[in-house]
């Protein structure tokens, strides 16, 4: 295969400016990132970390750096011909109604609903026949459209709501109080509330949860003592009252408060990692009454998700890593006393309820399969699923006969179906009408064996047609932690990936939740080599089957799946082209010291708990194992400012490194989105033009320089 080059100078980047005729290469000069002489020592072991000072992302330098960085990276894409084509397209295509699935609450019917382009959703509400009318307009909260609706709780009645919102992509939040009949702001703003959704208590006031906000910077480690508060309306937060989280042995990284439908009991979770939790009642309707232990320990994870009267139902995975729900009473609710309800079966539970039934998703290999049960336990039915692909929802309140689920795949844009509890019989409600056409597509599921001889999913999807001769550009996503499942759903922007004849292939890595509890154990910790096995697997299964090569394979991943990335980049640069880490944990001797990251330590570990981990940890962690004359591939990191769960320190260090030590002409950039947290939330705008800058960057880099309806590949010459 003949080999696609960029021109080269030492340490610039050289690119062509013009589609058709060779001109003199522009060179762009990295910025030079100043090292500084600090130091840790790990049992004895001295680990260098010369680019510390860009943890401190609010110092004027670090700034400094950020907008010199931009300057090289937004240089470079502007360089890239088809970009603004590609930005057009995915304008043209993002142009459609999305409307979400409603939702009843008092006398209205509530929906999400985005006119096309608008930045953020907008919540309208509809009673009986009328015409519908906006609710919330959260474009209108902010000037740059960067302020966000990130919850959204009604009483029981529907009388009283509280929404909350996000600011910047910020973590923390604030809760509005509002009268919905008058829209009327009832009471004071609340002010720094955290990981946390807002649970009714009757019309007197509601159950949130927040921390300590930490002293100094605000990207300090968040303390271990989560709390859950009760605000009763028309008081002062100040007079908040501590439920859960005042003493010594109550420190918990994670905690939330959650009132039954029928408000007779709240239930509390308590955390200190990102799984497995202890489990406490309460009952609201008998004055100062204790919170009952329903689980003492955090070995497993478990939730109480009905009651009818004193009888909870709750899913647990105890002694079930695929999930089973049980019933006990409340008043003796411990595990001795447990009774299988719904038992467990051989895929993943994750259960739901609404018109006085259970609904039972499982996942078959990653796609959805329902059933529906009632109350005795007895099955009602199969639903009968549009397709194969994913479906959310089932679920409402006791006493609706009728609700809505979505159901998309990987190249079918979600759609709303209404369901009727009695028959089991739907229709469709609401289906998208956009400029693309699924019946051009096809999306298949295979299976590979890793490293270990594990077995893989993975979904290919592509243009129907498409010739498999290994010159595919393809884009390998995957996440691979904290349990997380990746099931089909449309993206409009893997839908222009695709129209170019892009392949997009997602493998179902262990650390996930596909296949349960276990599926997740094989993927933490000691086994983290695991997931980065899993999808350099895959990445070789694709080339293996002439999908595509090594010159136009792109890896991406974001958060836990921008280490996935950052991970297998280093360990196999000679298996892709390009390289996407968006928000990466990719410093993992230090990511504990930040925000809420010590409660990752149940998938990491940490770097601090034995010499073992230590050594383990070091010898995967991205930052720590970029090396002097190594050729990486063509590398965009992606990262917001003010992220303030993965902070972007650690996508600035991998930068620093990368460009420091890279070998050859491909260019190690980052792009840092201003006044940007994590990703939720990010204005529609916003989301178009980092989109066009990452397929335009990995097109470019795998030797594209055009872009009409059809991508046309041609060789740059030296």
């Amino acid at each position: 295969m003949k080999k696609f080059l960029l021109y080269s100078v030492v340490s610039f980047l050289l690119i062509t400016c013009n589609t058709t005729t060779k001109k003199e290469p522009i060179p762009v000069n990295y910025p030079i990132t100043a090292k500084a002489d600090s130091v840790d020592t790990y049992f004895g072991t001295e680990v260098l970390d010369p680019y510390r000072w860009l943890e401190d992302d609010r110092s004027p330098e670090t700034g400094a750096w950020v907008k010199e960085q931009n300057s090289v990276t937004f240089g470079y894409l502007d360089k890239i011909p088809f970009r603004e084509g590609l930005k057009n397209r995915l304008e043209k295509l993002w142009n459609y109604e999305k409307l979400g699935s409603p939702f009843n609450e008092g006398n209205y019917t509530y929906f999400y609903k985005n006119d096309g382009l608008q930045n953020q959703y907008v919540v309208y509400r509809q009673k009986g026949e009328e015409e519908p009318e906006v609710f919330l307009d959260p474009n209108t909260f902010s000037e740059d459209g960067t302020t966000s609706l990130s919850g959204l709780s009604f009483t029981k009645d529907g009388s009283m709501a509280a929404y909350l919102i996000s600011e910047g992509g910020s973590d923390w939040r604030k809760a509005i109080v509002l009268n919905p009949e008058t829209r009327e702001i009832v009471e004071d703003t609340l002010v720094e509330i955290k990981f946390s959704g807002v649970s009714w208590k009757g019309n007197e006031g509601f159950y949130y949860s927040s921390y300590d906000k930490p002293k100094g910077s605000e990207l300090s480690a968040m303390t271990d003592q989560h709390k859950v508060y009760y605000h009763k309306l028309g008081t002062p937060q100040k007079d908040d009252v501590v439920v859960f989280g005042a003493t010594k042995e109550e420190k918990h990284r994670y905690v939330s408060g959650g009132v039954t439908e029928d408000s007779r009991y709240l239930i509390i979770s308590a955390a200190v990692s990102t799984s497995g939790n202890k489990l406490y009642i309460k009952d609201l309707t008998r004055p100062n009454s204790k919170l009952v232990t329903i689980l003492d320990h955090t070995d497993t994870d478990s939730y109480v998700i009905e009651n009818v009267g004193s009888k909870l139902y709750i899913v647990t995975n105890m002694n079930a890593p695929n999930q089973k729900i049980v019933t006990v009473d409340a008043s003796n609710p411990t595990p001795d006393y447990w009774v299988d309800f719904i038992p467990e079966t051989e895929n993943v539970l994750s259960p739901n309820t609404g018109g006085g039934y259970f609904f039972a998703e499982y996942m078959v290999d990653a796609i959805s399969k329902v059933y529906q049960y009632d109350y005795d336990g007895e099955l009602i039915r199969e639903v009968k699923l549009p397709g194969v692909g994913s479906a959310s929802g089932f679920g409402g309140k006791k006493e609706d006969k009728e609700f809505y689920f979505s159901f998309t795949n990987y190249n079918t844009p979600g759609s709303s179906f209404k369901f009727n509890v009695e028959s089991g019989a739907y229709e469709q409600y609401w289906k998208p009408e956009i400029d693309f056409n699924p019946e051009d597509y096809e999306s298949k599921q295979v299976f590979y064996n890793s490293k270990d001889g594990t077995k893989i999913p993975l979904i290919i999807t592509h243009k129907k047609g498409l010739e498999m001769n290994g010159k595919n550009p393809t884009i390998l996503y995957g996440y691979g932690g904290f349990n997380i499942s990746l099931t089909p759903s449309f993206s409009i922007g893997n839908a222009v990936w695709m129209e170019q004849g892009g392949i997009y292939a997602v493998p179902n890595l262990r650390g996930g939740g596909e296949y349960g509890k276990k599926w997740h154990k094989a993927g933490i910790k000691t086994k983290k080599q695991n997931v980065f096995d899993d999808f350099i697997a895959a990445a070789e299964y694709l080339i293996a089957n002439s999908y595509t090569s090594k010159d136009y394979l792109a890896i991406r991943g974001g958060s836990n799946g921008g280490l996935l990335v950052g991970a297998t980049m280093t360990q196999r640069p000679d298996l892709m082209k390009v390289a996407l880490p968006a928000v990466g944990v990719l410093d993992m001797l230090r990511y504990h010291t930040f925000t809420s990251g010590a409660g990752w330590a149940y998938d990491y570990g940490t770097s601090e708990e034995s010499k073992e981990m230590f050594e383990y940890i070091k010898g995967y962690s991205p930052v720590h194992n970029v090396k002097e004359g190594t050729e990486y591939p063509a590398t965009l990191v992606t990262t917001g400012d003010h992220d303030d769960r993965v902070v972007p320190a650690h996508s600035f260090k991998f930068a620093a490194e990368l460009q420091e030590k890279q070998t050859g002409t491909n260019p190690t950039l980052i792009r840092i989105e201003t006044n940007a947290g994590h990703g939720a939330g990010t204005p529609v705008s916003k989301t178009i033009e980092q989109y066009a800058d990452i397929f335009g960057f990995t097109l470019f880099n795998m030797g594209y320089e055009e872009l009409p309806n059809q991508v046309v590949l041609k060789e740059f010459k030296e």
